[in-house]
């Protein structure tokens, strides 16, 4: 439905992909806008995420807003990285929130969810330059995920793709509005990271989001 949030509909779409790890965008914590509910929380509860963490952008609307992550993991060393923008006065705040996820077998990577700039593209290029530069100060395997706002070919998709591997080439259509489509939302693993990707796919559904789930299996090599 346009202009509702339905947060029942969002969930099921997660919970049905089953994720291990879910990078989610665009979500209100106790806005007047969403109803003042904790979009985070009951994302989490709804769609049987035992751990999440809310990186928020700004203050909105009596609330806040930002991108979520959810793990089926424990999460520690949660943090949110304000990315850079061309303009300080100008534009939306943007962040990369980021978490150590480490799963039952021992083994842990740093995981982020991401939210670039829509309209100004000098400032889409910074912040891809910031992640870049983020995810050269662990040790840990860094994977990424979320809403570049950025079709492949272009030169932010090139920088990360001289730093990253992307889970698809050719990566089908990831959002529809208003007639227009494209791939503009990515899950990326850094170079040299012991990661294999098994799987990419774009889940076709249209009901709960204007972007569609785009789902990657990562294997540590």
């Amino acid at each position: 439905k346009s202009n509702v949030i339905d947060v029942d509909a969002i969930a099921a779409v997660i919970k049905q992909q089953r994720a291990g790890v879910a990078a989610i965008q665009e979500v209100d914590v106790y806005t007047k806008r969403s109803g003042n509910i904790n979009q985070a929380e009951q994302l989490a509860q709804k769609a049987g995420y035992p751990y999440y963490y809310f990186g928020k952008a700004m203050d909105y609307d009596g609330g806040q807003y930002g991108v979520l992550i959810l793990s089926k993991y424990p999460l520690s060393d949660t943090q949110t990285h304000m990315l850079p923008k061309s303009d300080p006065n100008k534009g939306e705040p943007r962040v990369l929130a980021t978490a150590t996820v480490t799963l039952p077998n021992g083994k842990a990577f740093l995981f982020g969810s991401t939210h670039l700039e829509a309209y100004n593209k000098a400032s889409r290029m910074m912040q891809a330059k910031e992640i870049v530069r983020i995810a050269g100060e662990t040790r840990l395997p860094f994977v990424a995920a979320g809403d570049f706002n950025a079709e492949e070919n272009s030169d932010v998709i090139d920088v990360f793709d001289e730093h990253f591997v992307r889970t698809c080439s050719s990566c089908p259509s990831t959002f529809w509005e208003g007639g227009e489509t494209g791939a503009i939302d990515y899950i990326v693993f850094r170079k040299g990271d012991a990661l294999k990707v098994l799987l990419h796919q774009v889940v076709q559904n249209k009901e709960a989001s204007d972007h569609m789930p785009v789902i990657a299996e990562l294997q540590f090599n």
